[in-house]
């Protein structure tokens, strides 16, 4: 059985986040421990070049349907049309 695979987009905090702990982790931690700060700062790295790659290759709004609230709240309740 073949699964199809649906990449999700990640959130702009999280690109946010990736590039505060980045300058954080070179002014702050890389002057009391360089080891430490580069391992910081590798690893924020990282999650800032995951986030620009998600967001250059996230899909389309049409795919996601994000105009489209009726078709993905149907589940919760008391969620009612307000058209």
């Amino acid at each position: 059985m073949v699964h199809h695979i649906v990449k999700q987009p990640l959130t702009s905090t999280f690109m946010l986040a990736s590039m505060l702990g980045f300058m954080l982790s070179i002014f702050i931690v890389w002057p009391v421990s360089v080891s430490w700060g580069f391992a910081f700062a590798f690893v924020f790295a990282l999650f800032f070049i995951a986030s620009v790659y998600n967001f250059t290759n996230a899909p389309d709004e049409d795919v996601l349907a994000v105009h489209e609230p009726e078709r993905h709240l149907k589940h919760l309740s008391g969620y009612e049309k307000k058209r």
